[in-house]
């Protein structure tokens, strides 16, 4: 194509025109800046290229982030991962060369992106959110995702989020909502890993965390004020030895020196109904097994407190269909890279709310600084955000984006707090 036909073709020679009269018209200091914005504005974007790379993780292990680019910039993620993948999540595609970072690399993501991704995706509006994440779908043709890899999935489909919203010139939950179809901006209660135990931590704790949740804050920054100062409190108290009484002991003391005992609840991985009693506990993840359905219907139906479905659900639609129609669980924990594209995590959401539960937007055990999940969580209004102690900058990364949000939205800023749930 000649460049005359291209003009042609895009309507180019009427556009210019009109942004030279424009710049005219508002007499501008500085016509070539104000005519190439025009321009910009005037021209719909399209996906020009999709670039992708190898990094490390907050582990030190490998992870996928990607390069977008349209007409109008460059847009960049990347994606978490568990430490573990469960049979009913998609799927993370990794070399498995024991010789190359442990058999955790993840090249064959990498390059599925720059080959088969990028073909498909080239000369798409980036505003299209569904689309895109239907015409990857379409090209790996695996119920798990398992051909191309959720990781380069989910990676492409976050970068083309953030292209999509910087075509509407709007900030990215404002887009998100748009994909979520209703106006619903809420900031999150932050759910603060303050005590790890289990498999993640090396001691002696049979949970795999307790958590505080400062629903009495009036603002998220007030909230994070006092996850802040109560895990500061903790920092030197804990020992090897810790067992489940004495972890949530030591927060209660924590909290107590903080003067924040009405406002901040606790929350802990798993447990059994007598720390319920003994201790203002709001929320439990997986009380039991992923497999033992009937003991956690038993529990929610007891009405102790949110019961929060993760290795239960995995962000799983047929999962989460079973649980709501069981009763096996009253929230969803929602781990992105569990479902493998920013559509399919809007539906569950949707999903979660129709049934009247509440949504906990979650971390991974691997993260990175992308803070994605700070504006997906205050776009679909989940009321609750897990992203790991208030320390650390891959964790801080999601929270700090959640003050600028705050901040952004001045007096319309609503804070979940005590309807953290709903």
């Amino acid at each position: 194509m000649s460049v005359q036909e291209y003009l042609d073709k895009h309507m180019l020679s009427r556009k210019i025109e009109d942004a030279v009269n424009a710049a005219v018209r508002a007499k501008t200091p500085d016509p070539v800046l104000f005519i190439s914005n025009h321009m910009k504005k005037a021209v719909s974007s399209v996906i020009t290229k999709v670039k992708a790379r190898q990094i490390l993780d907050s582990r030190g292990i490998s992870t996928v982030e990607v390069d977008l680019f349209t007409n109008k910039g460059m847009f960049r993620a990347s994606v978490p991962s568990g430490d573990s993948s469960g049979m009913y999540e998609s799927v993370e595609l990794r070399d498995g060369d024991k010789g190359i970072y442990l058999g955790n690399a993840v090249t064959k993501a990498v390059k599925n992106i720059n080959e088969k991704i990028s073909e498909a995706l080239v000369g798409m509006d980036p505003t299209v959110q569904p689309q895109i994440d239907q015409a990857m779908i379409d090209v790996d043709k695996t119920e798990k995702k398992s051909e191309l890899g959720a990781n380069a999935i989910l990676a492409v489909s976050i970068a083309a989020c953030r292209a999509g919203a910087a075509e509407k010139e709007v900030p990215l939950y404002k887009h998100i909502t748009d994909i979520y179809g209703k106006a619903n901006s809420t900031l999150p209660v932050p759910a603060f890993t303050i005590i790890c135990g289990g498999k993640h931590s090396g001691n002696n704790l049979p949970v795999q965390d307790i958590l505080i949740l400062p629903t009495g804050a009036r603002r998220f920054e007030e909230a994070l004020q006092m996850g802040s100062e109560t895990y500061h409190h903790l920092k030197v108290v804990l020992l090897n030895s810790i067992f489940i009484k004495e972890g949530l002991d030591i927060v209660r003391e924590a909290i107590g020196r903080t003067g924040y005992n009405d406002k901040i609840k606790i929350g802990i991985g798993a447990a059994a109904t007598e720390f319920c009693i003994d201790y203002p506990i709001a929320s439990i993840e997986d009380p039991f097994d992923k497999e033992d359905w009937e003991h956690s219907k038993r529990f929610c139906g007891l009405g102790l407190c949110q019961v929060v479905g993760d290795d239960l659900l995995m962000s799983n639609p047929k999962r989460i269909e079973r649980a709501i129609q069981e009763s096996a669980c009253n929230s969803l924990l929602l781990k992105i890279s569990q479902i493998g594209t920013v559509s399919e995590a809007v539906e569950v959401v949707k999903m979660a709310k129709e049934a009247r539960w509440g949504v906990v937007v979650s971390h991974r055990f691997g993260e990175t600084n992308d803070s994605f999940i700070a504006d997906l969580a205050v776009a679909v209004g989940a009321g609750q955000i897990k992203a790991g102690a208030p320390c650390r900058g891959e964790r801080l990364a999601k929270y700090n984006q959640l003050l600028r949000i705050e901040q952004e939205l001045g007096d319309h800023a609503v804070y979940a707090g005590e309807d953290w749930r709903s």
